[in-house]
């Protein structure tokens, strides 16, 4: 496997911390706004107007689905499944399936330039090597590999002693690419879970389907906190973020929105309003 340095050749790191922030440009800041901001992101590095980003953030109470899952048979109902829970539904435009975000989980974007030099694999193999060493002082079993039963699964899934933590996606727009990944770092990950299975339940009811959705089982998911036995909370792994990316960069940088990353979080805003027209209206 590669390493870091092997895949990342840049050396100075934009960092951006939207983790307790309410609006975003008189935006309410949503899920929805989040992955426009990571388009805009992606575009402003591949157009060199901007370094390689970090960004974090953290939504409340929020199921992010997949494109897939927008064509389950009975999608309404799950939805409104999950709206009785008290949780505000999204599809995004990035891979994967649902995934289940409230304020114990934090997602993490490694924002990158030049990916036509970058493999898909590579830029999956980056984010496993940064969450390994953000976490290489409490253990080395962060593995990996898909975990059968987790929600969202996928090659990249990443466990500790085969219970899923986190999940990793990618999203490439131009010569830019967003990989993403949500940490489950605190509260009741089986809850989380269970909400997942029951949406699948519900939206899918036996009906056979070309896609094949996960049988999702809480008892292969953990949060961080339980699975290495410390009480860690959002704040102290985004401090462990920060530290990995100094570790990692020359140079850190710190800056506002240009106006022409405006421009373009306002165009994919509008894409993500569009795509989620009718969720929205459910």
């Amino acid at each position: 496997m590669k390493n870091w340095k092997e895949i990342i050749q840049q050396q100075i790191f934009r960092y951006v911390d939207h983790t307790n922030i309410a609006y975003f440009r008189d935006e309410p800041y949503t899920a929805i706004t989040s992955f426009a901001i990571d388009d805009a992101l992606a575009i402003s590095v591949s157009d060199q107007l901007s370094p390689p980003v970090m960004r974090l953030w953290v939504h409340p109470k929020t199921i992010v689905l997949g494109i897939p899952d927008a064509r389950l048979p009975f999608i309404e109902a799950g939805i409104e499944h999950l709206k009785k829970q008290g949780y505000h539904v999204i599809v995004r435009n990035s891979g994967g399936l649902a995934v289940a975000l409230d304020d114990g989980v934090l997602n993490l974007s490694l924002v990158l330039p030049d990916v036509k030099q970058i493999s898909i694999h590579d830029g999956y193999e980056a984010m496993v090597r940064f969450i390994q060493h953000m976490f290489r002082d409490l253990t080395g079993q962060i593995k990996a590999y898909e975990v059968v039963g987790s929600y969202c699964p996928g090659d990249y899934d990443l466990s500790i002693n085969g219970k899923k933590f986190a999940g990793i996606s990618q999203r490439r727009v131009k010569n830019g690419a967003s990989i993403q990944i949500y940490l489950d770092i605190e509260g009741n990950s089986f809850e989380r879970a269970a909400h997942i299975r029951d949406f699948y339940r519900t939206s899918k009811q036996d009906r056979p389907t070309k896609f094949n959705y996960p049988d999702v089982n809480p008892e292969v998911m953990g949060s961080l906190s339980d699975l290495l036995n410390v009480p860690l909370t959002v704040e102290e792994v985004k401090q462990r973020a920060y530290q990995a990316l100094t570790d990692f960069s020359v140079q850190i940088a710190s800056r506002e929105f240009s106006a022409e990353e405006i421009s373009f979080f306002n165009k994919r805003l509008e894409q993500m309003k569009k795509r989620n027209e009718k969720i929205a209206a459910l």
